[in-house]
């Protein structure tokens, strides 16, 4: 190959490349160029090392054309093989930034063409072949950065190509790890642990087969070394704190540190092989390494732990991984195995010394006891350590697999029991509460500097990231579990606190301190506490007089009332509910921010609570409105915003008595709405709860809130409250399809079918996200009638799965899943009309325009796309690509058994991962106040879905036989290339009444025109418009008018003329379907 010259590329000062490139390629018969037309090869390097220096450049007028080359040349044939020879050159191993760019390049071209697609040329099986010999020789990187990203990349490219393509991939790591040096074996342990975490996702069963044998080959090795690397380092350790004033060598820091990573991650691994390596012993009962594992790592931690408190000022690097090395304790699946007497006690009893009588340095290692409170809690919550309290019929056969699980069940919990007798389970209640729970003087400066902090960190943070919300997370967990034993002690406690502090105490003394660790634990377990405490007593005995002491010490006390009157909301009875809210109005006005805070939230508790009386409460509401404003303008952070604004908006939700109040509120909401754009999203949560307490008098607000609406959807607001209010909009829609039917399909259809058209195509990623869920909707309610009708719309969505660009990036990857879970669903319910519009001339004209060859057959290419994204959408979208893949079987085409395999593995990993009917988003739609009327749920709509009625496994079943009748013993040939253990898993999958599959002849006709799709059927609410709620029509017609013109101007990216959409949304038709909604067909 000729040279263009390195001169000719390099900027002055570059390194000239001395590249052996030609010879790896004639070594490896790789020539690019004479394969592939435009292919980038040996003389293109100086070049591409150029582009990727001024792609670092800051200079733009640099920087900007070499990104521009380098993503033109990403998907040329070769761009891979010149980056990897970069990234190896030995004359560049200095240029570390150009080496990790081009590194970063790589990682992304594997991402983004590994895989042979249609709408690209993808990389070559030859250059393929050529990157993975090149990967596995280059395993000696110096760079932590470039070597975590070779590292990354490979697990990727093994997900792909292991073991069919690139099956010698471990028997090379594990050939060069006896001789590797550390550096090397680290950065091959390295290469493991990202592959093998990356394998152990696959969840076929050939996968599963595959990553069963690897762990049988490399568990052994991995454990060994990772014994060896453990004497290593504790050595080095015990020279190191008998020297710790003296320098020892850099270098012997810098290999004792690669040893100690290395060892973490053969932790990682040993874990990981462990947990996906195995059975679970739910299946098998004896999981060896687990029992072999456990008592070693627990001795590690014990060898680590006297090192952890010396190492921290003098050798920091150190100190760190010991932080990292003992919190690693062992997370498992195998719970029978990790209940063997040599593996349960010595673990479950080391925890438990460490939680009751930690050292002086353990105490102090927060993150450690955070494990080992995490490890005591989930011991005590497995359900296979609790005793089976139904008796078992015997076996004449023998012990069965579940009576062997039953006995070890009952063995465990035996030595659970032994581990935990009465008198220790006293000890840690009374250690988690007296020492756990008590304020320290960090806590109460962190309190006095910044109140608003401190109830946020206290109040909303993750239990197992800080030592007291973890210590209360065991306690609640221990309390469940013995509660007739703790019932009384905590009484106890809760009784010797109050006599040890009265309430007119003032300083700040243990007592008091103690005093409100007690007041802790009983509101942490209401539920069962009240077995022992009457809370009428309680708190008119010494609860509401705590609030009668005022001193700014009493600030402790009172936020633990506040807590302990939203916890026991449920044991608040008649006769002292209304003493109840007069004291939290009296925390309302406390001078403490924390306390009022909490004061908030109990108060929320309570007036969500099912017996909440608003007659006792309604001469309170002035005073506690008066309250609510004040705080939102005292406070300062956006969490406490967001959380007194959720209180108003819960009490407007709750009190029908809101005309009163309406002007104030009115003033409320036109003070708050200048505020940051994310509040303003709460804060129209808020507005609609305000609108439907009005009801018909809502006209009265209109003042205040079209101003604040007309900010929500000003293409100069920010993106994050625009597109909230783009996706207020798009729900407003739904509903309407949902509840108005037939009805509103035959009055607005046209007027749907021209704003789909006009959204899709003209907005980017973002719009199209809010608005791919209206077209699925419909689709979904009527099958047969709307795709005709908004036939434009779906051919540009057909444009955007074929061309839709950079799968890299997330949006464009959702909005191309989401497109094609739409097609697929219309394929499912709609066949014929699928079929015909990927024939129309105009189809096929939009895609010569969008640089698509138009001699693809379109169907084929859908479901490519249908296979590449089925990873990318929602369990329900899975079984529609599901559905569709399987009625592709029936097409009479020779290239569907090309990918049968593929179709078919896609199949049965949906049916192994089932279908998950309801997110938890979709669960709680519909989420209101149960005292008012509401618009029916989502869920109900989802409950009648039609891909939801259909069975996947029938249909991959019936098509299967019909795919087998079509193309006789060529679909035998396509079975047979099957993996086996894929084939025995589709089968099992596939029984019909118990009988196998046989892949015979057997047609089964396509019922496309099944009259249970017709249109309109889906909707069976009986719900006429009239009945529409008026918050919804409020919201939509405040919105809608104003809405759709700004939103595109602001997602726009071609000039179009906005005319169309000012004239559409101002036609007499919507003046009609306003009327209509909110007066009822009647009228």
């Amino acid at each position: 190959m000729a040279s263009a010259g390195p001169e000719r590329y390099i900027s002055k000062g570059a390194p000239k490349l001395r590249i052996p490139f030609s010879e790896a390629v004639s070594r490896n018969r790789f020539t690019l160029s004479l394969q592939f037309a435009m292919a980038l090869s040996a003389s293109d390097l100086p070049a591409m090392y150029n582009l990727l220096a001024n792609s670092l450049s800051g200079d733009e007028r640099l920087r900007k054309p070499a990104e521009a080359a380098l993503a033109q040349s990403e998907s040329r044939p070769g761009f891979c093989s010149c980056l990897m020879e970069v990234i190896t050159a030995k004359d560049l191993a200095s240029q570390v930034d150009v080496r990790l760019m081009a590194s970063l390049y790589f990682k992304n071209s594997i991402n983004r063409y590994w895989r042979n697609r249609r709408d690209s040329s993808g990389i070559g099986n030859e250059e393929k072949k050529h990157l993975r010999q090149k990967l596995l020789s280059h395993l000696r990187e110096e760079n932590y950065q470039i070597a975590l990203t070779l590292a990354v990349l490979i697990s990727k490219i093994a997900r792909i190509d292991y073991p069919k393509e690139w099956p010698e991939l471990f028997s090379v790591l594990a050939q060069q790890l006896p001789s590797a040096d550390i550096l090397t074996s680290h950065r091959i342990f390295m290469i493991l642990f990202r592959t093998l975490k990356e394998l152990s996702t696959k969840r076929l069963a050939s996968d599963q087969k595959n990553f069963a044998e690897i762990s049988s080959h490399f568990f052994d090795y991995s454990w060994h070394l990772w014994q060896s690397d453990l004497q290593t380092i504790l050595h080095g350790f015990s020279l190191f704190s008998q020297n710790l004033s003296s320098n020892a060598s850099d270098l012997r820091h810098d290999d004792l540190y690669l040893t100690c990573e290395r060892w973490l991650l053969c932790v990682k691994i040993i874990r990981q092989l462990i947990i996906s390596g195995f059975p679970s012993d739910a299946k098998s009962i004896q999981v060896r390494p687990v029992k072999e594992v456990s008592p070693a790592l627990l001795n590690a931690i014990q060898s680590f732990l006297p090192y952890y408190s010396s190492f921290r000022e003098q050798h920091p690097k150190f100190w760190d991984f010991l932080k990292r090395a003992c919190t690693k304790l062992v997370k498992s699946r195998h719970p029978y195995s990790f209940g063997d007497k040599s593996v349960l006690p010595p673990v479950m009893d080391f925890c438990l010394n460490k939680i009751t009588d930690p050292e002086p340095d353990v105490m102090s290692f927060e993150q450690f006891l955070i494990q080992c409170m995490k490890l005591v809690k989930s011991v005590l919550e497995c359900k296979e350590y609790k005793p089976s309290l139904t008796g078992r019929v015997m076996d004449e056969n023998g012990v069965t697999l579940e009576q062997m699980k039953k006995n070890v069940s009952s063995v465990a919990a035996g030595v659970v029991t032994s581990l935990l007798p009465s008198d220790r389970v006293v000890l840690l209640c009374n250690v988690l509460i007296r020492r756990y729970f008590v304020l320290t003087a960090t806590d109460l400066e962190v309190w006095y500097q910044n109140p608003e902090s401190f109830h946020h960190e206290q109040d909303s943070v993750l239990w197992s990231e800080k030592l007291r919300p973890c210590a209360e997370a065991l306690y609640i967990v221990l309390f469940e579990n013995h509660s007739q034993l703790l019932g009384p002690v905590v009484v106890s406690i809760l009784q010797e606190a109050m006599n040890g502090c009265p309430t007119s105490v003032t300083e700040i003394t243990p007592g008091l301190l103690l005093k409100d660790a007690a007041y802790g634990a009983a509101a942490y377990v209401y539920y069962e506490l009240s077995n022992y405490l009457s809370f009428k007593e309680w708190f008119n005995g010494a609860l509401s007089l705590e609030l009668t002491n005022d001193h700014p010490n009493m600030r402790i006390i009172h936020r633990k009332v506040a807590l302990i009157l939203g916890q026991w909301v449920s044991e608040i009875k008649d006769d002292t509910r209304r003493s109840v809210y007069c004291a939290l109005i009296k925390l309302l006005q406390d001078p403490d921010l924390c306390v009022r805070l909490a004061a908030s939230r109990s108060l929320c508790f309570l007036i969500e609570d099912a017996n909440f009386s608003e007659k006792d409460f309604s001469d309170l509401l002035p005073v506690c409105w008066d309250f609510c404003f004040k705080l939102v303008e005292e406070v300062q952070e956006f969490d406490s915003k967001v959380q007194v604004l959720n209180s108003i908006s819960i009490l407007i939700a709750h009190v029908d008595e809101i005309i009163p109040y309406a002007d104030k509120l009115v003033q409320f909401f036109q003070k708050e709405s200048p505020g940051e754009s994310l509040l303003q999203i709460q804060l129209l949560t808020a507005l609609k709860n305000f609108v439907t307490a009005l009801g018909y008098q809502s006209p009265i607000c209109y003042n205040m809130l079209l101003p604040i609406l007309r900010c929500g959807i000003d293409v100069n607001s920010p993106d994050e409250l625009l597109e909230d209010s783009m996706l207020v909009a798009a729900n407003i829609i739904e509903g309407y399809i949902i509840l108005g039917g037939t009805d509103f399909l035959s009055l607005h259809a046209s007027t749907v079918a021209k704003l789909l058209d006009l959204v899709v195509g003209n907005v980017n990623d973002r719009g199209l996200l809010s608005i791919l869920p209206v077209i699925e909707i419909l689709i979904q309610c009527f099958p047969m009638d709307v795709p005709r009708l908004i036939s434009s719309t779906l051919q540009k969505l057909i444009v955007i799965c074929l061309t839709g660009g950079d799968d890299h990036d997330p949006s464009k990857t959702a909005v191309k899943a989401s497109s094609a879970a739409i097609l697929a669903r219309i394929l499912v319910m709609n066949i014929n009309f699928l079929a015909q519009i990927t024939s129309e001339p105009s189809l096929l004209l939009l895609l010569q325009k969008a640089g698509f060859p138009v001699d693809e057959n379109i169907l084929l290419c859908l479901v490519d796309i249908w296979l590449d994204k089925v990873d990318n959408v929602t369990s329900i979208q899975r079984k529609a690509f599901g559905l569709a893949l399987s009625i592709i079987l029936t097409l009479r085409l020779p290239q569907v058994l090309d990918k049968l395999d593929q179709i078919l593995s896609v199949c049965t990993s949906v049916i192994l991962g089932g279908n998950e009917d309801f997110t938890e988003e979709e669960s709680s739609s519909g989420n209101m106040s149960p005292n008012r009327h509401h618009v029916p749920s989502k869920g109900i709509q989802e409950k009648t879905d039609p891909i939801n009625q259909l069975s996947l496994e029938n249909s991959v079943r019936d098509n299967l036989q019909t795919c087998a009748a079509l193309h006789g013993e060529s679909f035998n040939l396509a079975i047979g290339r099957m993996h086996p253990a894929a084939f025995a898993q589709l089968k099992q999958y596939t029984k019909h009444k118990g009988q196998n599959v046989e892949f015979t002849g057997f047609i089964v006709s396509l019922h496309s025109d099944d009259q249970r799709w017709r249109s309109g059927d889906l909707v069976c609410l009986d719900h006429s418009l009239k009945d529409l709620k008026v918050d919804l029509i409020c919201e939509c017609f405040l919105f809608m008018h104003q809405f759709i013109t700004a939103v595109i101007d602001h997602f726009h990216q071609n000039d179009i003329k906005m005319r169309i959409v000012q004239n559409f949304y101002q036609t007499e038709e919507l003046s009609r379907f306003h009327h209509f909604t909110v007066c009822g067909s009647d009228d």
